[in-house]
């Protein structure tokens, strides 16, 4: 049996098709360039949907496997939802009416959506979102000091982000201490650091979240790519005053304009550490606040969940990047982590400890598997509505 996981953007739709007994892919792809002019574009998310039914059937005819779901990211989930949903008109109809939350994500889901259920007449299709696993934070943690209204009116809270990574890494991270340290799963305390070039942390007690950096929007918390993080709201005010910048013109430099970008001039961090190593002091001081801010947010997390077992990198900065991992781990010897550098610098796959065997917490490397999460849980909620 296959689930075939689509995660739809606005111009592109990649997909992955997953054996459901390995959790393994057994096709994937991309279609990109949609609603763009010359050769190869396709004209909307319809017609990729079509190209991608082709590959997919072609695949299943050749390995006699039975597609059994297709499981959708979805990016925002509004609080409504704390589980992958079966696709009804209802819940089709949430996520659009949610793309006030998310307006480069949730339409587009949308759209993928709709094309799917065409594409692939009488398959289950299953919603999965990256806000669902956050749903588990504690009140407190996730209200903004802002007016009572704000939120019942308008839906101004924390959601949280990177939801099927950070449930799939903190899962893992949690089997391995119970294997190697003897750590009950319910009462590990694990720090996910999900580092690509968007980039959130979360802190989870016992396998469930209970705080996050990313908030209303995908914008706050960690340095990203070209995403600002965490700045003081009043920039907005300011920069109109003192630039005459509008309230969208701020929003848009803060998340395509910013981070890394913004720091040094380079949004990819493979180019950002190679300057840095050759002396450029703007690409020196970008790593510097990179590290920095995941530092600080791992600190905090130390307090919120009364003590640390793991910290796990993944994503491909934390799992690539020998350098950042170095750079935080390094800061971090007060919470009883001691980095073993050859670890560290060694190439595998897998999961695997970069700390030293007498660190009292373990930081971790954990290949992230968004897809194969999604796949299992569409696999699971087509098992719960079949009994």
């Amino acid at each position: 049996m296959t689930v075939l996981v689509i995660n739809c953007g606005s111009s592109s739709v990649k997909y992955q098709l997953v054996d459901t007994d390995a959790t393994t892919p057994i096709a994937k792809g991309q279609v990109e360039r949609i609603g763009s002019d010359g050769d190869g574009a396709v004209t909307d998310h319809a017609e990729a949907l079509v190209r991608i039914a082709e590959e997919v059937a072609s695949v299943l005819d050749r390995s006699g496997a039975t597609l059994v779901a297709v499981g959708h990211r979805v990016v925002h989930g509004g609080g409504e939802y704390s589980a992958p949903e079966p696709i009804t008109d209802d819940v089709l109809a949430a996520i659009e009416r949610l793309a006030v939350l998310a307006p480069l994500h949730n339409p587009a889901n949308a759209l993928g959506i709709r094309a799917a259920m065409i594409a692939f007449p009488g398959v289950a299709q299953v919603a999965v979102f990256d806000t669902a696993f956050h749903e588990t934070i504690p009140e407190a943690n996730r209200t903004y000091a802002v007016p009572r209204g704000w939120q019942r009116d308008y839906g101004v809270r924390r959601y949280g982000f990177h939801g099927t990574s950070h449930a799939y890494v903190s899962r893992e991270a949690t089997a391995w201490l119970a294997d190697h340290r003897g750590i009950a799963p319910g009462q590990a305390k694990v720090v996910v650091a999900h580092l690509g070039n968007g980039a959130s942390a979360c802190a989870v007690l016992g396998g469930r979240s209970v705080d996050t950096s990313m908030g209303l929007t995908p914008l706050p918390g960690l340095v990203m790519g070209t995403r600002s993080g965490d700045v003081d709201p009043a920039v907005f005010g300011h920069m109109d005053r003192a630039a005459g910048m509008s309230a969208p013109e701020v929003e848009a430099a803060l998340n395509r304009d910013s981070g890394l970008l913004g720091l040094c001039g380079d949004a990819d961090m493979r180019a950002v550490e190679h300057r840095a190593d050759a002396g450029d002091r703007d690409a020196e001081l970008a790593l510097e606040v990179y590290t920095q801010r995941i530092r600080s947010t791992v600190g905090s997390y130390v307090a919120t969940l009364g003590g640390l077992d793991a910290l796990a990198f993944t994503a491909g900065i934390g799992e690539n990047s020998v350098g950042i991992r170095r750079r935080v781990v390094d800061g971090l010897g007060v919470f009883g982590l001691t980095l073993d550098a050859a670890r560290n610098g060694a190439a595998g796959g897998g999961i695997r400890p970069i700390t030293t065997d007498a660190s009292s917490v373990a930081a971790l490397v954990i290949p992230t598997d968004e897809e194969g999460e999604i796949a299992r849980q569409a696999l699971a909620v087509v098992e719960a509505t079949s009994t």
